[in-house]
């Protein structure tokens, strides 16, 4: 198929912001005249949340003027190797001495704080920057607020952005956007009701994916009519039948209210917090919110697909000996150690219908024979995308792409770039709450595959294909899991 302006526009508009954004979303409220600095509140100061902090403070359109988090300060957060996210910090701040000693991550509101003044120390800027417990708090409080920047639990994702955004701040936000569907839901609909500009940090400025939209347009492997994508997440504990037993005390300095914020009461436990609240229904997201957003992205874009007509599920099951006896362990609280989800999509203009399946704790797709013939093995992460003529092979977010076997690749002419190339994530988000072009991943750019993964971590806790029906935001066939796609809120977090 020639690479047409016809295909050209049609790939384009596969996730290009300006096609689907409402016109309010540009200069609507809370706009920064674009030559000043936009004024974050930064929410989540947690191994991951120092990490992208270290990188927002080096952004000169951006300024960090409050930080937040319901932990003051421990160094007991879980760390990706030996001393990783210290080190990380200590070079950025250039101390040796920081955290010296420290058991594991040292994070928290005063550790957030110390990093963001300390850096404007040393640019020689004024470095005031109050550290809140409560995010209702700074939003009340912190006057000269533009955007929060939310870094937190997958919980708290949905409730802090749809807050937020109602006192006319941007919102910009880790994935998910909220960990259960009608959060989800809300947060786009009130960012198209505030014209508040919004992000969702899920590798939006990847090179290789409006060059994959040129190959798919050109017919490199004929209409795609399957997807595999997998992950060797997750690396936290999974699969748990049943809420820890024992209750030790709050740690000093925890606000263990506030760290719970919408989801029921229960005691505190560390098996909750920090990196391990994502194999939890209540907290996470499971292995698929955790890398999915990274890789769906990409996916929906280059295939221009919508919200899913079916999602079924396969889980990783336990069974323990009582008595002598075999019993299968209902579990009820935890996304299980192994998963595979599939999803069925609808024709999309001249793409015929298409599956998408998702393989993660160690499974994978079958390999390909054409990888059988170049004597190679499937990576332990990837992406494949299976068309009438042929296959390309990708890493998990579409990096490296080829096809494959080796020699169709050797023989493969990629057509001339003729789609922009996107800049920098956080750069995306800044641009727009200036004013300019909205967010590539702006939440209603992401908001079909934010669902998308929301419906298929329904469907590891069903035992059925589920049937999707996105206009009624309900399932045809399971008042089961119709009940899971809400929360039940503590009294004073309702949205």
């Amino acid at each position: 198929m020639a690479l047409n302006r016809r295909n050209l526009l049609g790939a384009a508009a596969a996730g290009a912001a300006v096609a689907v954004v409402p016109r309010g979303v540009l200069g609507g409220a809370g706009r920064v005249p674009p030559s000043e600095k936009v004024h974050i509140g930064y929410v989540g100061c947690g191994t991951q949340g120092l990490r992208q902090l270290m990188t927002a403070l080096q952004k000169p359109d951006a300024r960090i003027v409050a930080v937040c988090d319901p932990n003051r300060r421990s160094d007991d957060y879980p760390q990706w190797g030996p001393d990783e996210l210290n080190r990380k910090v200590r070079d950025f701040l250039g101390d040796p001495q920081w955290a010296k000693g420290a058991r594991g991550g040292l994070c928290g509101r005063e550790v957030g704080r110390t990093v963001v003044t300390r850096h404007y120390e040393k640019q020689g800027q004024a470095a005031d920057c109050p550290a809140y417990a409560d995010f209702r708090e700074m939003l009340d409080r912190q006057k000269d607020l533009n955007a929060v920047y939310i870094m937190t639990p997958d919980h708290l994702h949905g409730t802090i952005s749809v807050r937020a955004m109602r006192a006319g701040k941007h919102a910009v936000t880790h994935k998910p956007v909220a960990n259960v569907l009608a959060e989800a839901r809300l947060a786009r609909d009130t960012a198209r009701q505030t014209g508040a500009a919004t992000a969702l940090f899920c590798a939006a400025d990847k090179a290789t994916t409006p060059m994959l939209c040129e190959w798919i347009a050109a017919g490199a492997i004929g209409p795609v009519r399957e997807v595999h994508n997998w992950s060797t997440r997750p690396f936290w504990p999974q699969g748990m039948t049943r809420p820890p037993a024992d209750a030790p005390p709050v740690p000093e300095g925890l606000d263990w209210d506030l760290w719970l914020g919408p989801v029921p009461h229960r005691p505190y436990h560390p098996a909750y917090t920090h990196a391990v609240f994502r194999g939890w229904y209540d907290f996470g997201t499971g292995a698929l919110g955790d890398m999915g957003h990274y890789s769906f992205y990409q996916v929906f874009r280059i295939l221009k697909l919508g919200c899913p007509l079916s999602v079924e599920a396969g889980r990783s099951q336990y069974w323990s000996i009582t008595d002598f006896t075999w019993h299968k362990e209902v579990n009820q609280v935890s996304y299980p150690q192994a998963s595979m989800i599939r999803w069925e999509f609808a024709a999309r203009g001249d793409m015929p219908p298409l599956s998408l399946t998702w393989y993660d704790g160690g499974l994978r797709p079958p390999t390909p024979p054409e990888l059988d013939a170049d004597g190679a093995a499937l990576p332990a992460e990837g992406l494949l995308l299976v068309g009438d003529g042929g296959k390309i092979l990708a890493g998990f977010t579409g990096d490296n792409p080829r096809l494959i076997p080796a020699a169709r690749m050797r023989d493969f002419k990629p057509p001339a770039p003729a789609l922009p190339r996107p800049i920098d994530e956080l750069d995306q988000f800044l641009r727009a709450c200036k004013g300019g072009l909205p967010s590539d991943a702006c939440f209603e750019n992401v908001y079909p595959f934010a669902e998308t993964i929301l419906l298929g971590a329904v469907a590891l806790r069903v035992e059925k294909k589920l049937s999707w029906d996105t206009a009624k935001m309900a399932f045809s066939n399971s008042p089961e899991a119709n009940a899971l796609l809400r929360r039940k809120y503590r009294e004073g977090w309702e949205l």
